[in-house]
């Protein structure tokens, strides 16, 4: 793409003459804006694009800075990854569901725990009442573990599991399954959340305060680059941020200074960045604006790759490279009229599979009133495989590259992005950032604003603010047995009553020891997991030795 000056000059001739014509033209009242609020251009041309160059900017697919995707083939050489959300009740529930869905054709797992076990707390905690897997499954010990994935090979599946503070006792149990499977470490494949930075900016589940929490994060790191090459041990979440109420830009400046704060405490830690960099994956949100959620996903990769070489010295090309896994928004579904939840659902998935994301979950329409049922969860999936076997945007490897409208928000995106990231070095980096709430007072000033903007119907939202139908059909719902609270409290029992205690404690003792002496945990929690060491018991440990961090409420 270049033009002479001459060329250019017509062009931006013929521009202002049809900006003028175009003032003059009577238009809608409300003007279309992104839903971060960034600006359309109503025409975009070779004008839109300033200081704009083919091979510096766009280049090549598989080529720095990978804007265009990050394999030269993308979907050519092989399809994303079909990875629908799966998890609610005992882990038979769950279990259920995941040979379900792969029957259907998914291509990975992913793994969604229940509230107690997201924040450290086994099944018969007193605070785990009422919540046992309410929202995902409940996991306690290993024997749910084993449960969980019975008759499913770990070498033969990629699995995601979506949990964070609790995430090195997950993954700990998960490295036992393969073992107890004959499954080498080495051919596991997959990722765990692991996202600390993004619980503090959005999610808010946590045990200890930052600092320890990013220490375990870097403990996982280091022990996956060492003895699980494949496998991906921190996902660095933008999705929460989105979900919390961030523009698109936050979202994404907010998620890559995360990801510089895993770099940076991990060289300090003493490891070089071309040895856990391509272990390194990120999950973004991928909202309502088409167009701005494709332009978001390709910055997303120039950023990173520019920061990987230039910031970090980075030498392997793969420690450039941005891998991510996108998920349609749940924040963007309506209780309302929750049929066109399916059509929001497939514009999404859409956006994310044009800007290029390695794997995708989309959201099943009856996600805003209760876990999915098979149905809605069936539907979800075959949109994905509607888009891969029938629309035929694969065939071209990004198909939106070259477009000036594109092309100007991703550069717009790119340089607001950069904007926050530089404000955040300023504050002396992203966990100084946390400390001071700069992150989380600019996502809620963001929400507040989208919400104003809903109420003065500035924003549609069909069948909420506009569209309205007072004659809804109520839709059937996944309901979870209360039973399920009963049968995993006693099957926990049965396990401690079973296991060696002393064992387990002297376990507990070691990974309080490593813990003070700042030694990595990775390798006592497996030794104390395979003793059916819980959740909930090694969760205490770390809220004894590096105590419970408190919100400290900026609002």
């Amino acid at each position: 793409m270049s033009f002479d000056g001459k060329e250019l000059e017509k062009i931006k001739e013929k521009t202002e003459i049809w900006e003028n014509e175009y003032k003059n033209i009577p238009k809608r009242e409300v003007k279309f804006t992104t839903v971060s609020g960034m600006d359309v251009p109503p025409l975009a041309t070779p004008d839109s694009l300033e200081d704009f160059d083919y091979l510096r900017d766009l280049g090549l697919p598989g080529s720095y800075p990978f804007t265009r995707g990050i394999y030269n083939t993308m979907y050519q050489g092989r399809l994303w990854t079909m990875r629908q959300f799966a998890g609610f009740g005992s882990p038979e529930d769950t279990n259920k569901r995941f040979k379900f869905l792969l029957e259907q054709g998914q291509t990975g797992l992913s793994t969604a725990f229940d509230m107690p076990t997201l924040m450290g707390y086994d099944c018969d905690h007193p605070r785990a009442r009422g919540e046992v897997g309410k929202e995902g499954v409940s996991v306690s010990s290993l024997a749910d573990m084993e449960v969980l994935f019975d008759g499913i090979r770990l070498d033969e599946v990629t699995t995601s599991m979506t949990i964070n503070c609790s995430a090195s006792i997950i993954l700990a149990m998960y490295l036992v399954m393969a073992e107890k499977q004959g499954v080498s470490w080495e051919k596991l494949d997959g990722t765990i959340q692991n996202d600390m930075l993004k619980e503090f900016i959005a999610q808010r589940e946590w045990i200890c305060p930052p600092r320890p929490s990013v220490k375990i994060v870097v403990d996982m790191i280091e022990f996956c680059a060492k003895y699980v090459p494949k496998w991906h041990p921190v996902s660095i979440s933008g999705y929460h941020i989105r979900e919390a109420g961030s523009t698109a830009v936050q979202e994404l400046a907010f998620t890559l200074a995360d990801g510089v704060g895993y770099v940076q405490e991990c060289i300090e830690r003493g490891l070089k960045v071309d040895d856990f960099a391509p272990q390194l994956s990120f999950f973004f949100n991928v909202h309502n604006d088409f167009l701005e959620e494709v332009a978001k996903l390709r910055a997303a990769r120039r950023i990173w790759a520019k920061i990987m070489r230039e910031r970090f010295g980075a030498k392997n090309p793969k420690s450039w490279m941005l891998r991510t896994h996108a998920q349609t928004a749940g924040c963007s579904l309506t209780a309302q009229q929750p049929l066109n939840n399916i059509v929001r659902v497939a514009i999404q998935a859409l956006a994310a599979v044009l800007g290029g994301a390695q794997s995708l979950h989309t959201n099943s329409m009856d996600e805003t009133l209760a876990l999915p049922t098979e149905e809605s969860v069936t539907v979800a999936l075959r949109t994905q495989q509607i888009i891969a076997e029938e629309s035929g945007v694969v065939n071209s490897i990004d198909p939106l590259g070259g477009s000036y409208v594109i092309e100007a928000l991703t550069n717009r995106i790119e340089n607001e992005a950069f904007d926050y990231i530089k404000k955040i070095d300023e504050l002396g980096g992203i966990i100084k950032a946390i400390d001071t709430g700069f992150p989380q007072k600019e996502i809620a000033d963001a929400a507040y604003r989208y919400q104003l903007e809903l109420d003065r119907g500035e924003k549609v939202i069909v069948g909420v603010n506009k569209y309205l139908n007072d004659n809804e059909k109520h839709m059937q719902t996944l309901k979870i047995d209360e039973e399920v609270d009963n049968n995993q409290r006693e099957r926990l029992r049965e396990i401690k009553r079973k296991r060696d205690n002393e064992a387990v404690r002297k376990h507990l003792r070691s990974i309080a020891d490593a813990a003070r002496e700042g030694k990595n945990l990775m390798p006592f929690i497996i030794d104390a997991v395979r003793e059916y060491a819980t959740v909930g018991e090694i969760s205490d440990v770390y809220r004894e030795v590096y105590g419970v961090y408190r919100d400290p409420g900026y609002f």
